[in-house]
């Protein structure tokens, strides 16, 4: 297995589990602890997470990017539930866009069986995921390639979303706050995905439940400026009420 490999599985651990200890990933992986503390070190310059004695603990910063790879293994039956939910929204011929979070990559998955579809997205693995589509037209934004993440941003990439209009844009965030508004962790990301709710007629915010409540580095939009919330769980009755008020749709599976 590759460090990189290694250091991913240990950071998927823990998201999952908030800590892990030295001794048993050094077993785990048939490798000295000298060597997973230095992959500990190397998670704890990159603000992924924080060396105590004996182990590690998460970094719950919701400024921290984690890496792509990491992010599609996270909140999988969460993803998957809002995944059902958006695609039985889709109807053969609708032309809409996916951003690049791995919530959309599970909704890519999930509508396959569609006719006639048009996609446009910036993420390089929905590119990949639905290259096999018959009668399908999927459209690349371009850009630049984002480290550490399977995605394409910047002005090229914006430019090319500005000048489109879709059915739908289906998109995910970082954090939701009732008076922030949604943001993300990333200037990029943000950027691009401010483009993309303003380049449809219904704009779709896919986000499991524990984005709500959450404020992260850099604002996306504003609450008011989305059309519908999917999410896995539903939420408290103030975010009920909050989005009532703004005329947005919440839609959950529960």
């Amino acid at each position: 297995m590759l460090a990189i490999e290694r250091r991913n599985e240990i950071l998927l651990k823990l998201q999952e589990e908030r800590k892990v200890v030295v001794s048993d990933l050094s077993q785990q992986y048939n490798v000295t602890e000298e060597t997973i503390r230095r992959d500990l070190e190397k998670l704890e310059n990159e603000g992924l997470a924080k060396k105590t004695y004996g182990g590690a603990v998460l970094n719950d910063s919701f400024n921290t990017d984690l890496p792509y790879t990491v992010r599609k293994k996270a909140n999988v039956e969460s993803k998957q539930r809002i995944a059902e939910v958006i695609a039985a929204m889709i109807e053969d011929g609708d032309h809409l866009i996916l951003d690049a979070s791995s919530t959309a990559l599970f909704i890519a998955k999930r509508m396959k069986d569609k006719k006639n579809i048009t996609v446009i997205t910036n993420s390089v693995e929905i590119l990949l995921e639905l290259s096999d589509r018959n009668g399908w037209k999927i459209l690349s934004t371009g850009g630049r390639l984002k480290e550490g993440g399977l995605a394409l941003v910047g002005y090229q990439a914006e430019r090319m979303v500005s000048t489109f209009h879709v059915d739908y844009a289906i998109f995910s965030c970082k954090g939701m706050d009732q008076e922030r508004g949604l943001t993300d962790a990333n200037e990029s990301d943000a950027q691009i995905k401010k483009m993309i709710v303003k380049a449809a007629k219904k704009s779709i915010l896919a986000v499991d439940h524990s984005k709500f409540d959450k404020i992260s580095f850099t604002q996306v939009c504003e609450l008011s400026e989305i059309d519908m919330v999917v999410t896995d769980k539903k939420p408290s009755e103030s975010w009920k009420q909050t989005l009532a008020s703004a005329g947005i749709e919440l839609v959950c599976p529960e």
